[in-house]
């Protein structure tokens, strides 16, 4: 039975917590390490360290010379690490010296200037072997290590699902609109400005929405786990959004919407075209953010029926092609546990 350590967030929406139900699920033995504690200090410190020591969290040494510690005393057959890890070069040396794999699942492109850490970099080469969910950076990660492997995101069937039910009332509420759920990225909020010039109507759901002033009215705040499953499902469509300046292909949401059973409106890429087929098939497109709005009106055009013919489909794209977490660490464990297979 392998035994495996991750290095991630617990808490809801974090690949860390997906990863960790997911080892539960094949019943593994299966242990999390909370990336957080690295940062937790006073917010002057927090600000310091990132604005003024390359991103750096305040506790790298200490929370990485606990993973060390963490792998002497239980030999997990993996570390698994997610994102730019709070684990330093040095940690990784000592645990590749117990003859413990460490890999990590990246969930954002370390050359992105919002996240680039010269500490992560100087890392980055002692890992055993890196999952990449962008095809754009793999010839940049393969310049420091050997091992890198595409690895998309996933879904988490014990988060990602239909509601339990709807009411009249919210599918009232919700039915007409373009829903977003995520943060007020910069390249999302040209978008979703286009779709309010142009009288779309657009619901906002997530961080800092309200701080741009001709959007407020449309921001919601953050929804809990429930009402956001509610949300993707009612919604006339639901837009999905890549991060440009993450190179990303595909996003998270990708995966997770159709799970929920939504009708989505999807930036056009290579990875979305792959996993949902052509246009109008499983889901709509649009190209860039002048055609955005038009789109979004021949979404919200369709008859329930036909947006009900959308969601069954998209989601049997995301169901029959192995793309849960449990999934992801199968292949995973076939390319680093071997022995365990």
């Amino acid at each position: 039975m392998p035994r495996l350590l991750i290095i991630g967030i617990p808490q809801p929406t974090h690949v860390g917590r997906h990863f960790l139900h997911a080892a539960e699920s094949l019943s593994w033995l299966v242990e999390l390490m909370d990336l957080s504690d690295a940062y937790a200090a006073p917010v002057w410190m927090r600000r310091i360290c990132w604005h003024l020591m390359g991103h750096r969290p305040v506790y790298l040494g200490a929370f990485s010379a606990a993973v060390v510690r963490k792998c002497r005393a239980e030999r997990p057959d993996l570390v698994l690490t997610t994102g730019l890890a709070p684990v330093n070069d040095l940690a990784l040396k000592e645990i590749a010296a117990m003859g413990i794999p460490v890999a990590n699942f990246l969930t954002d492109d370390p050359w992105n200037p919002a996240h680039r850490a010269p500490w992560f970099m100087r890392a980055l080469p002692h890992y055993q072997h890196v999952f990449t969910p962008r095809h754009a950076n793999e010839a940049d990660l393969r310049e420091h290590l050997r091992s890198v492997s595409y690895l998309p995101f996933a879904y988490a069937p014990e988060e990602h699902h239909p509601p339990v039910s709807i009411s009249a009332e919210e599918r009232n509420r919700w039915s007409g609109l373009v829903a977003f759920i995520g943060g007020a990225d910069d390249d999302r909020v040209a978008m979703v400005r286009a779709l309010v010039r142009a009288g779309v109507p657009v619901g906002l759901w997530g961080g800092y929405w309200q701080e741009q002033p001709d959007l407020a009215a449309h921001a919601h705040g953050h929804a809990d786990a429930e009402t956001c499953r509610k949300i993707v499902a009612a919604a006339g469509t639901n837009l999905c959004l890549v991060r440009r300046a993450n190179r990303d292909g595909h996003s998270m949401r990708s995966y997770e919407m159709p799970a929920i059973g939504g009708c989505l409106l999807v930036e056009d890429t290579t990875d979305h075209q792959s996993l949902y087929g052509p246009d109008g098939e499983a889901v709509l497109y649009f190209s860039q953010i002048a055609d955005l709005p038009a789109r979004a009106r021949v979404a919200l055009s369709m008859t329930e029926g036909q947006c009900e013919i959308l969601r069954q489909k998209a989601r049997q794209k995301v169901d029959s092609s192995g793309n849960t977490y449990a999934d992801r660490l199968e292949i995973i464990r076939h390319l680093l546990m071997p022995r365990l297979v």
